[in-house]
């Protein structure tokens, strides 16, 4: 085990080299100059001097590999350089957005899990009933719907004609009911999927029905039925956290949730490339570090995966 995860972190090194190379080549891909941006969105005007000035300031004029290199030091030691916008260190505007996104994710991801479980299983035990076609056409068009679509609906019903909860902020604890409830509905429709085809597809193996001329009771066949089951979709699961997170973006909009999402579509408008930067390298690595725990979890779980790894 000490092993698989030796190598599974030396793997990691040249990923993440990667991700924070292709993360600040993006942004000096960007046909703007980086130093009249920072004089505009502070409405100076940019005259060749204060750009000159603004260049030497922003360290823009050294060569490419040496500006990458300073900002990958410094990114590691946590130091992603100020805002264009209000010159504020980028690490402490995207801690101050963090825990408020933390918060959304965390909600949404307990309403996936225990509405995707209970009606996965649900439809797996009725397979072919009616119940499991209705199920299935409302996951069908939760799928189908983007997250925005739903938002606006979810808030016209509630917030406009039931006048149920609020719109938007996090004033009140009851104002993250409706984006966690819109965040969560892709995923939702899509665990419920898979749980009810792995369920399904158990089912047809041949310790089912070993266990069932046993005499086993059919609640303890499911039981083991839905254990077996959980391996793709405990994979799926994990490297969905990140997803969660990185996709707020959406919902924290329409909602006006004052979370990463909605720092991150405001430093693009305003073309704050300090913060997009560092955005785009804490998503990324964030996707890494929980592919990596999503397969220590699994090597654990199934340990015939430590030759296969």
């Amino acid at each position: 085990m000490i092993g698989f995860i030796i190598k599974r972190l030396i793997s990691m090194i040249p990923i993440l080299i990667g991700i924070s190379f292709l993360s600040f080549v993006i942004i000096n891909l960007s046909p703007s100059d980086p130093a009249e941006v920072a004089l505009r969105v502070n409405e100076i005007v940019p005259t060749e001097t204060a750009i000159q000035q603004m260049r030497e300031e922003l360290n823009l004029n050294a060569p490419f590999f040496e500006r990458y290199i300073t900002w990958l030091k410094d990114s590691l030691q946590g130091n992603f350089g100020n805002s264009y916008v209000n010159k504020k260190p980028v690490a402490d505007e995207i801690g101050q957005a963090l825990p408020a996104t933390i918060k959304l994710s965390v909600v949404a991801l307990a309403i996936t899990i225990s509405v995707s479980v209970s009606v996965g299983v649900l439809c797996a035990v009725y397979e072919g009933s009616i119940i499991d076609k209705m199920i299935r056409s409302f996951v069908f068009l939760g799928t189908a719907m983007p997250s925005f679509w739903i938002g606006l609906l979810l808030m016209w019903l509630f917030a406009v004609k039931l006048d149920l909860l609020p719109t938007s902020g996090m004033e009140t604890e009851s104002s993250i009911i409706l984006p966690a409830i819109t965040l969560s509905l892709t995923y939702i429709s899509t665990y419920i999927r898979l749980i009810r085809n792995n369920m399904i597809k158990n089912k047809k193996e041949n310790y089912v029905l070993y266990a069932r001329a046993r005499g086993l009771k059919e609640s303890t066949i499911m039981k083991h039925i839905f254990k077996n089951s959980l391996q793709s979709s405990l994979t799926a699961l994990g490297m969905s956290v990140p997803k969660l997170i990185a996709g707020t973006v959406v919902v924290e909009n329409i909602f006006a949730w004052p979370g990463v999402g909605r720092l991150c579509v405001d430093a693009i408008y305003n073309r704050d490339f300090p913060v997009i930067q560092a955005y785009i390298l804490i998503m990324a690595v964030m996707f890494v570090v929980c592919n990596l725990l999503v397969d220590i979890v699994s090597v654990i779980i199934d340990p015939r995966m430590r030759g296969a790894a």
